[in-house]
């Protein structure tokens, strides 16, 4: 792939912004509060902030997280954020 011409940034802050994490639907891992709590880290994150989908076989949830971000800099501290989560399997 040839490098990008255009240095415009790929997000412009500020924006709302959405990672979706996926860990195990296993009911002894609070994995949605273990997500709430890693993204807490960065700023207040509201319950009603996440969304929750189990996958097909009900294995994995699917936690959807709405956040609006300020800068380049809020943005990396939630991904640290959530791949410290223990239990995580996906970020994206």
């Amino acid at each position: 792939m040839p490098p990008r011409q255009d240095q415009r940034p790929l997000v412009e802050f500020p924006c709302d912004y959405q990672f979706k994490v996926f860990g195990p639907a296993d009911p002894d891992v609070d994995f949605v509060a273990a997500v709430q709590r890693a993204a807490g880290t960065v700023m207040p994150v509201p319950r009603d902030a996440l969304r929750v989908r189990k996958s097909r076989e009900g294995t994995y949830l699917c936690v959807t997280l709405m956040v609006r971000l300020l800068n380049q800099q809020q943005l990396n501290a939630f991904y640290t954020a959530l791949r410290g989560v223990p239990q995580l399997r996906y970020l994206l």
